[in-house]
């Protein structure tokens, strides 16, 4: 995979203007428990290739929010603002602004509709990605289009996607991709010589249905809600064919979070055996393993040793040694499994494609995970995911 490289300029731009008629001050409609903008913002400001964030908007309060979720503003002429603005002329108008106030031209520019606020952080890393791998010159994301697809023309009723008198089965039909208006991503040439966010070599990032959803009309505010309720009580499990690293926290995943003391202060923790069975099939399946952990105990080096895995302990920093590891083995954080199960945890799970908690993980971290064990740490959770990760890679060779 090819990652990209550093020193790279990457701009999000998120246009909000201030109207809307179908849900009046739809950008600052709250959305589980945030301002709708504020999802994106978030998104962007989370993906590691992202190195600028910027809101166009001509309303004050917009930009408030825009800034407290922290992300720049630029202010929008009223001339562009209107019902009838299209989106390119608010990219152009800030790409422009940049290029002459700034002398500022991003390499990519990641153009992000605050109306899709179930997008996840690693859906753009992958988006860009993948634009960057196939050498396009821009992107758009979809969801596949599966099933038997008609259009009216004028009064007569067309068979669009297949023909209803040679029917085939679902399975074998074509895979169509719909726009989902999620993610686009373009270079500014694209943009500036086309007046379209598409064009040059086009590339498509397909997303999960689940995660494509917009808001346009009022009943799409509870839909979303309701979306965001299932994901954050029943996360679904991710996709774990790619990963090439799995990071371990250590006290509370690999052990149960309890301490023995002897009279002498001498520690010890309860691990299990289970766990050693997995790491070592992992292991031979080609996956690299490592804790990370802030434990200072030699405890962990003891452990790590015994099972012939990398550990970083005694770490204030877990997402910048991460990094700093990934950055190494030239892994993407897409293939970045991490398992945690306390605040600590929060930066690095927030940052990988595969975030993943142990049962009784501290709320904050089940909400941010993608799938949270069944069984808790210590007593087999680190073989749980071992299993699902080859489980998963089983299925996709076979």
């Amino acid at each position: 995979m090819t990652l990209p490289r550093s020193g790279m300029e990457v701009l999000a731009l998120i246009p909000a203007r201030a109207g809307s008629k179908g849900i009046p001050r739809k950008n600052l409609q709250t959305v589980a428990g945030r301002p709708l903008l504020a999802h994106s913002i978030r998104a962007a400001r989370e993906t590691p290739a992202i190195t600028r964030v910027v809101v166009s908007t001509d309303d004050p309060e917009i930009g408030r929010v825009a800034r407290e979720y922290g992300a720049e503003v630029l202010w929008r002429p009223a001339g562009i603002s209107g019902d009838t603005a299209s989106s390119e002329s608010a990219l152009l108008h800030a790409l422009s602004h940049l290029q002459h106030d700034e002398a500022y031209t991003p390499d990519l520019v990641v153009f992000l509709q605050a109306t899709s606020p179930l997008r996840q952080f690693a859906d753009i890393q992958n988006a860009i990605n993948t634009l960057i791998n196939e050498q396009a010159d821009s992107l758009f994301s979809a969801c596949p289009l599966h099933g038997f697809v008609w259009r009216r023309n004028g009064r007569e009723l067309v068979s669009y996607t297949y023909d209803y008198r040679a029917r085939r089965r679902r399975q074998d039909a074509p895979i169509d991709l719909q726009e989902n208006g999620s993610i686009y991503i373009f270079k500014p040439w694209v943009l500036e010589q086309l007046g379209n966010r598409l064009g040059g070599k086009i590339a498509v990032y397909p997303m999960d249905l689940y995660d494509s959803f917009q808001i346009d009309e009022p009943a799409d505010l509870k839909l979303i809600e309701a979306l965001f309720a299932f994901r954050q009580a029943a996360p679904m499990l991710p996709d774990l064919r790619k990963i090439r690293l799995l990071a371990l926290d250590f006290d509370g995943v690999m052990t149960d979070n309890r301490v023995l003391t002897d009279q002498d202060g001498r520690e010890a923790v309860w691990a299990n055996r289970a766990d050693g069975w997995g790491v070592a099939r992992l292991k031979e399946a080609g996956v690299h393993i490592i804790v990370i952990s802030t434990e200072v105990n030699p405890v962990v080096a003891a452990r790590c040793q015994k099972l012939e895995i990398d550990c970083v302990h005694g770490c204030a920093d877990k997402l910048g040694a991460l990094k700093e590891l990934a950055g190494q083995r030239a892994v993407a954080a897409s293939e970045i499994a991490y398992v945690g199960n306390d605040v600590n945890d929060l930066a690095c799970l927030e940052w990988v494609g595969a975030p993943i908690a142990v049962t009784g993980a501290v709320s904050a971290v089940r909400a941010v995970a993608r799938y949270v064990t069944r069984a808790p740490g210590g007593h087999g959770a680190v073989r749980e995911v071992c299993d699902l990760i080859l489980e998963q890679k089983r299925s996709s060779d076979g």
